[in-house]
């Protein structure tokens, strides 16, 4: 196996380690507020938030940004709480402006994101002096299984609202409000004060 597959397969396997589920969370809290047919806007989203993650998994594991990884972890679940909490204020509210928000924040909130994705990363790197190939197969994997995490939920969506004849808007409600409320959980087992 190569260096790029090994990292490629770290980064997929990362991202769909149910151990480490917050990451999953922030994918579905991001999705929820779409059905299957804007699948554009969802990977445009996803997709931001991969460029976030990106940046600050370059940037710190070259030791140019650091932040406490324990104020890291504090945050992703704030990521993820924010963004469904959004999910109900802007439910109705389709104007390009909380759309251009969202993509925003979903760049924003990649960028904490990709600081914890950086510890797993330096771990995993150790001394290794070149980190360009580990670091582009890393992000590539992390991508791929975001997309597949996206498309088995906008599955699962129009199973549910079309096959099951739930309302889309009970259902965006009931994803919003489990993410929110395994965030809480997750923020009170990461807090660092």
């Amino acid at each position: 196996m190569t260096t790029f597959e090994t990292y490629l397969s770290l980064g997929f396997q990362h991202i769909s380690d149910l151990n480490g589920y917050d990451h999953i969370l922030f994918i579905l809290a991001l999705c929820a507020l779409y059905r299957p047919n804007d699948w554009k806007k969802v990977i445009g989203l996803v997709t931001a938030f991969t460029i976030g993650h990106s940046i600050t998994l370059a940037l710190s594991t070259l030791n140019i940004v650091l932040l406490s990884p324990e104020i890291i972890e504090f945050l992703i679940p704030v990521t993820i709480f924010i963004t469904a909490l959004s999910n109900f204020i802007f439910y109705r509210d389709h104007t390009p402006v909380r759309i251009g928000r969202q993509y925003t924040f979903a760049l924003f909130f990649g960028l904490i994101h990709g600081m914890g994705f950086s510890n797993y990363l330096k771990m995993l790197l150790g001394k290794e002096s070149h980190i360009f190939e580990p670091l582009l197969a890393f992000n590539v994997g992390l991508e791929i299984g975001q997309l597949l995490i996206v498309f088995a939920f906008m599955l699962l969506t129009w199973l549910v609202t079309n096959v099951m004849k739930l309302s889309f808007r009970y259902w965006m409600y009931l994803i919003s409000g489990i993410t929110a409320i395994l965030s809480v959980s997750l923020m009170s087992e990461t807090k660092f004060w």
